[in-house]
Formats: C-alpha cells, sequence, structure tokens
C-alpha cells in the first residue's frame, strides 16, 4: 500500500511539473464557424508562468491536403492572414475571413527543454449561395419529359433549391397533397423534373438557392411553352417525303430503261472543249458549226432526233 502512495506522488509530481513548464494549454471554442467576410476569434489559452522563454506558434492544416504552414511564428503573423489577422494575448483574430481561410489551426506551445503541448480549433467560413444559373427549354410537345436544371457551386453548406412558376413556390413531392402533381422536384441537385409535361404547365420558371447563411438572388425567369403535339403535320410531312421519293425512283426507273445511263448517249467531252486543230486562226464560229454537226450526227446514229430534250441540250451546251 505504501508502495501505490509513493507511485501515484511521483506520477502527480511529474504531471504538476508539466504544467509549471508549459501551463494547461486549451481553447474556449474547438470548433469555429463564421460567415464570410465577417471575423474569426480563434483562442488559445495557456499559463506560462510568467516565463518570457516559452515559444508560442500558430499553424494551419489544409483539409484534405493536410499540407501544414506558419500563421504565427517568432513573434509576427506571417502568410496569407499578415494583413488581415492579430494576436491578442496567445490567441488570434481573422479579420474578413474568406473561404480560403477553411482549416484546421493548430497552437503550440513549446518550452525551451523542448516539451511541447498544442490545442486545435477548426475553423469552418460559411458562404452564402451565389445567383444560380437556370436551364428552362422554350418550347417542349405535350405528353413528353421535361427537366429543368437549377444549379450554383459557391454556397458552403451545400446549397439546396427551390422552384417557381409565374411567381408563385412549386411545392416538392414530399410535401404536395395533391396526388395529380405531374412533376418532381430534387431539393438537393435543383431538378424540376415533368415526368408527362401538359399545356397547363406553360409559364415562366425561375429556382432560387438557399442554406443556412441566406438565399440567393433568383435567377432570370424563362418561360417554358407546352404545345399540342401535331400528329396530322406528321403524317402530312411522312407522306410528302414518301411520295417525292417514289417519285425520284419512277424518274430513275424510267431514265434507266429509255437508255439514258448507256455509254452512247453520254457526249464527247468535245462538246465541252475546242478541238486542237493545226490552224491557228480557225475561228469560234467554226468550233461551234463542227460541234452541232457531231451532236446532230451522234443524234441521227443514236435514234435521239426524237428526244427533244437531249436535243435542246446539244445547243444549250454549243451556244454556251
Amino acid at each position: 500500500m505504501a508502495r501505490l502512495r509513493v507511485v501515484l506522488l511521483v506520477y502527480f509530481l511529474a504531471a504538476c511539473s508539466k504544467m509549471l513548464l508549459l501551463g494547461s494549454v486549451r481553447t474556449d471554442n474547438p470548433k469555429v464557424e463564421a460567415n464570410e467576410f465577417n471575423e474569426a476569434f480563434l483562442s488559445c489559452i495557456y499559463n506560462a508562468q510568467q516565463k518570457p522563454n516559452h515559444r508560442l506558434e500558430w499553424k494551419k492544416i489544409e483539409r484534405g491536403s493536410g499540407d501544414v504552414s506558419f500563421v504565427y511564428r517568432m513573434g509576427d503573423v506571417i502568410g496569407a492572414l499578415q494583413n488581415r489577422a492579430e494576436m491578442i494575448d496567445s490567441s488570434i483574430r481573422i479579420k474578413n475571413v474568406t473561404r480560403k481561410d477553411s482549416a484546421v489551426y493548430r497552437c503550440e506551445v513549446t518550452s525551451p527543454s523542448g516539451h511541447g503541448e498544442e490545442v486545435e480549433i477548426d475553423l469552418t467560413v460559411l458562404v452564402l449561395p451565389a445567383t444560380p444559373a437556370c436551364d428552362v427549354p422554350s418550347s417542349v410537345m405535350t405528353g413528353t419529359v421535361a427537366e429543368l436544371k437549377c444549379r450554383e457551386n459557391e454556397g458552403f453548406p451545400a446549397s439546396q433549391y427551390e422552384w417557381f412558376k409565374d411567381g408563385v413556390r412549386l411545392e416538392s413531392q414530399a410535401l404536395s397533397t395533391s396526388p395529380s402533381k405531374s412533376y418532381t422536384i430534387n431539393e438537393k441537385s435543383g431538378t424540376l423534373l415533368f415526368n408527362t409535361v401538359e399545356k397547363t404547365d406553360t409559364g415562366e420558371y425561375h429556382c432560387e438557392a438557399y442554406n443556412s447563411i441566406g438565399r440567393s438572388r433568383k435567377c432570370s425567369a424563362k418561360k417554358m411553352q407546352v404545345d399540342d403535339l401535331n400528329v396530322g403535320g406528321i403524317v402530312a410531312a411522312v407522306v410528302a417525303v414518301a411520295l417525292i421519293i417514289s417519285l425520284c425512283g419512277l424518274g430513275v426507273f424510267h431514265a434507266h430503261k429509255r437508255g439514258y445511263f448507256s455509254k452512247r448517249h453520254v457526249l464527247s467531252i468535245n462538246l465541252l472543249q475546242p478541238r486542237k486543230t493545226s490552224s491557228s486562226t480557225q475561228s469560234p464560229l467554226s468550233y461551234r458549226r463542227e460541234d452541232l454537226s457531231l451532236c446532230e450526227a451522234n443524234n441521227t446514229t443514236t435514234n435521239l432526233k426524237r428526244d427533244s430534250f437531249l436535243h435542246v441540250a446539244c445547243w444549250f451546251i454549243i451556244i454556251h
């Protein structure tokens, strides 16, 4: 029993000596939240027992990457907070905080002998949502699916979304008491989905984003026009296309039957280019007369004089 008392006494004296060297380092608020562009106070409290040679340092630890950088060292605020922070005793006050200041901050107190103690403060900067971007189709047909999208990426905590039609807020399906609602709103993704759009859904739509800090400005309202599906027009268009294709097919068949695609009906390239002669003084008129004779000869040998179309074509090529 006496031996146990001695062990406890030694442990108690060791703990007391450490507290005398450093004091007990603590914080009043280990999790600090501050709105963007306001100030944040990170407290670090310890009793150095009037030992001025204890070293006080503040470090910033980035979330995710774990990168460490000094905020306060050797009596000066340094880094990104140099012109926005000030020391109050061993605590630090950050003015005009931004979203980039969100991180874990560590207050470290070290004695000349190298013994150290620390405390961490988690700072979260809350950001108001920005004006969201709205994606609204301008025209849809009745009975089809229509998807309207709303999104912004700056708010923290993550934004939620509301949709409005003609200035009136639309209830989400979960809150709606009407079983006839033809749409679904995903408040987290910002999607407004019409499974079967109706003519009564025509109107001007806009959305708003919000979080625990406040609400964003609404996006510009956009009109969605819902029209009936013109079945008669579609059928008429299909019939017209089919008729055109049929006529083209008949024309090709008729031309092939009459031999328009045979080699005998291909005019000589000399009809398009003047023939070379030994005389350099031959007039363009003589070219055309010879070409006309050639064309007439071709028509005679292939019995094409009855074909007025090809006859006119020959004259057109020669004249022009």
